[in-house]
């Protein structure tokens, strides 16, 4: 599939005036750095629908008071503007976007799949939350060890492909907008390399990486380091 760049609209900030809201665009607000903004920006990009789901960045250090007032009271991204209603939350809004929109489907028909999918997406908040508690609690290298064993061995159940379910899906978006800040993090602070002894991990990376409509969502790795540091290391 020939993927075509798109030039990113520049952030909103309490300056800026609102898009005409609830016009009939579809739009998705986001952040560019956000991890959980970036699963849906990563659903969108894959099923095609560039043209459909409209990008509108919010600036969330100098957020326009109308977003919270007349969009998302919630105040946070993602949020997606579909159908003269506002929905919320990432993990809701990639099954959203994977059912509602065309484009190629990302999660499967078989049962036994369908379920592991569920039960990783189910994970992934335990996951997040061990590496967060871990880099404030100096537990680090350990805590690190037991989650990324536990994408090895999630990535051994199904062989039909690189993927947590074989095929690219809703797993696999689910984690690698955090698994990729870990990844940077963990390497530059810990000297950790997440797919040492890990070859599914570390295929699954490769393959991942070649995959257009993530790659363009990637942060610069610099700027998530520096975020990471003053969020986790500068209170200690």
């Amino acid at each position: 599939m020939a993927y075509t760049q798109e030039v990113l609209p520049t952030p909103l900030d309490a300056t800026s005036n609102p898009p005409p809201l609830f016009d009939g665009t579809t739009r998705l607000y986001t952040y560019y750095s956000c991890p959980f903004a970036q699963r849906v920006w990563i659903t969108r990009n894959y099923k095609g629908l560039q043209d459909q789901i409209k990008l509108v960045p919010i600036n969330l250090q100098n957020r326009p008071a109308w977003y919270k007032e007349k969009v998302y009271p919630e105040n946070k991204v993602p949020a997606l503007e579909h159908n003269g209603k506002i929905i919320g939350e990432s993990l809701d809004l990639i099954k959203y976007v994977d059912s509602n929109f065309e484009g190629p489907s990302l999660f499967p028909k078989d049962p036994e799949k369908a379920k592991f999918g569920e039960e990783l997406i189910s994970h992934v908040g335990t996951f997040t939350g061990a590496l967060y508690t871990a880099f404030k609690a100096n537990e680090t290298v350990k805590q690190a060890d037991a989650q990324f064993d536990y994408l090895e061995n999630a990535l051994k159940k199904f062989d039909d492909g690189p993927f947590f379910l074989g095929q690219f899906s809703l797993a696999d978006i689910a984690y690698i907008p955090f698994v990729e800040r870990f990844q940077s993090f963990l390497s530059e602070v810990w000297k950790y390399d997440i797919a040492a002894g890990r070859p599914k991990l570390a295929a699954w990376l490769e393959e991942i990486n070649k995959i257009d409509a993530y790659k363009v969502t990637k942060t610069d790795p610099k700027e998530l380091v520096g975020f990471y540091k003053k969020r986790f290391l500068e209170q200690q």
